[in-house]
C-alpha cells in the first residue's frame, strides 16, 4: 500500500513539482495551499509524510508545528520542512518529528529520497 503525503505550501508551481515528484516515487499525494486549511487537512488525510512550507498564508508553518507537535494524534507524524528561509532551520531543530529541511530551490529527487526515507523510519516504528 501505498504511503500518504499531504504537501502544505502555497506556491502552485512549487506544490505541482513536489506533487509529481512525489508521485513518481510511489506516494499518494495530496496538497494544501493555505496555513488555515491545513489543520483540517491534515486531519482529514492522516498522511504518513507532512511536506511542510514556512511562509503560509493564515497560519505560517513553524505555527502549524508546534500545533502538530502538542497534538496526540499527530505528535509522531514525520515532517519535511520546505522553505526559502535558510536561517529557518534553527527555529525546526528542536522538533525530532521534523527528518528532513530542504531550501528552496531543491532538487526533487532529494525530497523524494529523504520522504522514503522518513517513511521507512516511522514504519518500523510501529
Amino acid at each position: 500500500m501505498s504511503k500518504k503525503v499531504l504537501i502544505i505550501d502555497d506556491e502552485p508551481d512549487m506544490l505541482e513539482l513536489m506533487r509529481f515528484a512525489l508521485q513518481k516515487g510511489g506516494f499518494e499525494v495530496s496538497t494544501c495551499d493555505n496555513g488555515r486549511l491545513a489543520w483540517d487537512e491534515i486531519m482529514r488525510v492522516k498522511p504518513d509524510l507532512l511536506v511542510l512550507d514556512v511562509m503560509l498564508p493564515g497560519i505560517d508553518g513553524y505555527t502549524l508545528q508546534v500545533k502538530i507537535s502538542q497534538d496526540a494524534a499527530t505528535r509522531e507524524l514525520p515532517i519535511i520542512v520546505v522553505t526559502s528561509l535558510e536561517p529557518s532551520k534553527t527555529l525546526f531543530q528542536r522538533f525530532p518529528q521534523v527528518v528532513g529541511f530542504m531550501t528552496k530551490p531543491f532538487k526533487t529527487d532529494e525530497l523524494v529520497q529523504t520522504a522514503q526515507s522518513a517513511v521507512s523510519r516511522s514504519g518500523q516504528a510501529s
